[in-house]
């Protein structure tokens, strides 16, 4: 009898402890050490923790079915434990399928990162591309579209500029001359010429500045103000014809010569010619911009702004921002942060839940032992599904509750 015994005690022990045989082996197939690299990590990856779920609820199962005997509703606890390892193997299946999940949601979350940094890259080169464009057409819109007078403005002070330079260049030698008669010295070229040309463009503003005043005088019929302007201009005519028209007609006489054998002109007829060059092109500069450019220019000097005629009415149309390439990275980062809220949202539970699905359906054979019922119910389909510590112990909580209240 000892030996059917013996063979009964074992045959009973290798049923209650039968994964022992084949847990080793499963263990060291998932956990795949002596694979290549790439079979390794899908192993792990793919395998092992399905295999650790399957021990551990092979091992749950066995203690089980021992406490079935002495439970009360020992088929609802059978059909549990059967419902338990369906949930096991749809959480398997979820993980395996959650994983490529993971990689899908991975890459589509990849791809709008990367296009929304080449959007954000390509705006910023199209935005710093185009700046110059832009100033361009701000500046032109100010200028076209304002009733200040801005080209004229330009305009008068860029030939104020231009008199200036010739006029310095023509009588530098005649200023050396003079400086060098009073003091004994020769003056240098550069050390005249620079304060010569800030001196006579100053010079030559003011001959419009008074152009301007005589204009005002005549349109309002002040007859002392014109006469006094009058005698102020011809002043002006006298000293800028003297001293800068004379030398610049008097530049021009050996060019003259040089095409005429018999040329000869007087100082009279160099007068002459210097006050007709100075009234042409006085008359040219002033019909052409210095009327309207004049008095905007000595309104600023004078700190009364820029209010012209009808400067009030400002120009229509959408302004043009010549630097608002930031402004349009801020507002496209707005419009896609709801995007990647959304897409971060999924990523994260793609990438949780796959392993809790496992994890979970192993905690059911736990909980199925020590309560009856499961702690959870599979499959997760989102984040919310999964419940916070608090929420589970008052759930058991309750259930202990209604267990006692049943018995």
């Amino acid at each position: 009898m000892l030996p059917d015994n013996a063979t009964l005690f074992r045959n009973i022990s290798s049923v209650l402890i039968f994964p022992i045989y084949f847990q080793g082996m499963f263990l060291q197939f998932a956990w795949g050490a002596g694979d290549a690299f790439w079979v390794t990590i899908l192993k792990r990856l793919f395998l092992l923790l399905p295999t650790l779920a399957l021990i551990l609820g092979l091992w749950i199962s066995i203690a089980a079915l021992l406490t079935a005997i002495f439970r009360h509703d020992r088929r609802n606890f059978v059909m549990t434990l059967f419902i338990t390892w369906w949930d096991l193997g749809r959480a398997t299946v979820y993980f395996w399928g959650g994983i490529f999940r993971f990689l899908a949601f991975l890459g589509v979350a990849l791809l709008g990162m990367l296009r929304i940094l080449v959007q954000g890259i390509w705006s910023i080169f199209q935005n710093i591309l185009f700046t110059p464009f832009r100033l361009l057409r701000a500046a032109g819109q100010t200028v076209v579209g304002s009733r200040v007078p801005w080209i004229a403005v330009f305009l008068t002070l860029f030939w104020c500029l231009i008199e200036a330079m010739i006029f310095a260049y023509v009588t530098t030698p005649l200023v050396i001359d003079t400086f060098s008669n009073i003091t004994g010295e020769v003056l240098a070229v550069h050390v005249i010429r620079i304060p010569l040309f800030v001196f006579l463009f100053f010079i030559v503003l003011g001959s419009y500045a008074v152009l301007s005043t005589f204009v005002d005088a005549v349109k309002s019929k002040s007859l002392s103000s014109i006469a006094g302007i009058v005698v102020i201009e011809i002043v002006v005519i006298l000293v800028e014809v003297l001293f800068l028209y004379r030398e610049f007609v008097d530049s021009l006489v050996p060019w003259f010569a040089q095409y005429s054998a018999n040329f000869d002109i007087s100082m009279s007829g160099i007068l002459a010619i210097s006050v007709f060059v100075w009234f042409g092109i006085r008359s040219l500069s002033w019909f052409l911009f210095a009327e309207y450019g004049t008095p905007t220019i000595m309104r600023v000097i004078h700190g009364k702004g820029l209010q012209v005629a009808g400067a009030e009415a400002t120009s229509g149309g959408q302004q043009v921002k010549p630097f608002d390439f930031t402004a349009e990275i801020m507002t496209s980062i707005k419009e896609n942060t709801s995007w990647i809220q959304e897409k971060s949202e999924d990523l994260l539970a793609a990438f949780m839940l796959p392993p809790l699905q496992v994890i979970a359906g192993a905690i059911n054979f736990l909980a199925l032992l020590i309560s009856g019922n499961h702690l959870f119910d599979l499959p997760f389909e989102s984040i919310g599904d999964i419940q916070r510590s608090g929420d589970l112990l008052d759930e058991l909580s309750q259930q202990r509750e209604s267990l006692s209240e049943t018995n």
